[in-house]
């Protein structure tokens, strides 16, 4: 365990994404970052992720000899412009703000992916019955606000994580009805990529399509829970429990193009290691998740739909597992 000046050294660890951002204080428990405190805060009600910053560590004092921030979006050369909010964050700055030893900023899907070694039984869930390979590369896709990837490549005894911008490249239809769909998402944004479709708006565009396209009303009832909720929360909740079509067939094709895009990251990356779910949206659908489309979109590759059953699918029940994997990173700063 690694102390400093005889006492038992804290880490900060930040999970930043486009509409919550979570802090911690973490001491190390074995091999794994244990939580001393950890606290939620709202991305959007401030300009600047210092704010919120300020605003735990003022509130928890303590000496913080390492800080790692896991952040949504591309971080080059210590700096991140992030895709859903107007920030601009950076290593410099937060040093110079704290005053920390050590501080890193790397990719959200990154800490999530540092953190999937550690995870432990429980706190992921089986969704096919292939076995997990050591030493084999893992894939990680997490739906949320956005839809986030990484890699785990094994080197050398270990996981090596890879950041992946792959929610943005060009979403592929796989019939007639995603062509349809992909045609009114182009009208709307120009590019359509699978984030435009696998993810929380994501969701919410495949409704607006089926409405659209169907011509459908919605019952007052429902037009009260969008004017009162989250419009993804909306058509979650109302979809699995069946009580409006548009809401379950929405539900179901978000669900099978989800399949789909694993199943891509799956062939791209080579995770026989194992493809995790991580993100919001996966473990508050993990009941339709079991139900039969996600596995038959993932596995449906054609020459390769055999190899596809043999790689392992399991989604992170952990909701803090990006935090763990953050804490991770500041401990082996501290380390190196």
């Amino acid at each position: 365990m690694p102390k400093k000046g005889g006492k038992e050294s804290v880490v900060l660890a930040a999970d930043i994404g486009g509409t919550k951002t979570h802090l911690g204080l973490f001491v190390m428990a074995g091999t794994r970052p244990d939580p001393v405190v950890i606290k939620t805060y709202s991305s959007r009600e401030v300009k600047r992720v210092e704010e919120i910053v300020e605003r735990f560590v003022s509130n928890h004092k303590t000496q913080v000899l390492s800080a790692c921030l896991g952040i949504a979006g591309p971080v080059y050369d210590g700096v991140c412009r992030t895709t859903n909010l107007p920030w601009i964050v950076s290593e410099v700055g937060i040093k110079r703000r704290f005053n920390w030893p050590h501080v890193r900023l790397i990719n959200d899907l990154v800490a999530t992916a540092s953190a999937i070694p550690l995870l432990k039984k429980g706190e992921t869930m089986i969704l096919n019955g292939a076995t997990l390979q050591k030493g084999q590369n893992i894939a990680l896709l997490a739906p949320g606000t956005g839809l986030g990837q990484a890699v785990l490549v094994f080197h050398r005894g270990g996981y090596v994580p890879l950041a992946s911008e792959g929610g943005h490249v060009d979403f592929g239809p796989r019939n007639e009805e995603e062509i349809r769909l992909w045609r009114f998402l182009q009208k709307q944004f120009g590019h359509v990529s699978p984030e435009r479709i696998v993810s929380g708006p994501g969701l919410v565009n495949i409704y607006m399509w089926l409405k659209h396209s169907t011509h459908a009303k919605e019952p007052p009832w429902l037009k009260k829970m969008f004017a009162e909720m989250d419009p993804g929360r909306v058509i979650t909740e109302t979809g699995l429990r069946n009580e409006h079509p548009l809401c379950t067939e929405a539900l179901q094709m978000f669900i099978s193009s989800f399949g789909a895009v694993a199943g891509n990251l799956a062939l791209t990356s080579t995770a026989r290691g194992g493809v995790f779910l991580g993100g919001g949206i996966p473990p508050k659908i993990v009941s339709a998740l079991e139900q039969g489309p996600f596995m038959e979109a993932f596995t449906n590759k054609g020459r390769f739909s055999d190899y596809m059953e043999e790689v392992p699918v399991r989604v992170i029940l952990n909701e803090r597992s990006a935090l763990i994997g953050a804490a991770r990173v500041a401990f082996e700063m501290i380390d190196g």
